[in-house]
């Protein structure tokens, strides 16, 4: 079964930056595509970015120009880089392939 265990949030102030990962077991890179997902406070999932094993990105609206996604094929690793945050970024970010989800990494942009 495959495992996705999330890393790398914590607090930080706007406009700071942050590296999440998510590294994967059990399960190596093909054409399947890696989201991350995140939750707010009080409101539902929001899809944030994927990736696939070919390397092709897409972002949502509300974070492109400021994260990027990539991955680490040899480390089955997926990383989300968020710069330039705000405080509508705070939230539980997931990892997400197929049906497996991560167990979350809480985000908390304040001042």
């Amino acid at each position: 079964q495959v495992q996705l265990v999330e890393s790398g949030g914590g607090p930080v102030q706007p406009g700071g930056s942050l590296r999440l990962s998510c590294a994967a077991s059990r399960f190596t890179f093909n054409s399947n595509w890696m989201n991350w997902v995140r939750q707010a406070p009080g409101k539902g999932l929001e899809w944030v970015s994927r990736i696939n094993g070919l390397g092709s990105t897409n972002y949502a609206d509300s974070v492109k120009g400021r994260f990027t996604i990539s991955r680490d094929n040899a480390k089955n690793t997926v990383y989300l880089q968020m710069n330039s945050l705000k405080p509508e970024d705070t939230a539980i970010y997931y990892c997400n392939l197929v049906t497996y989800w991560g167990q979350g990494t809480q985000v908390t942009v304040s001042s």
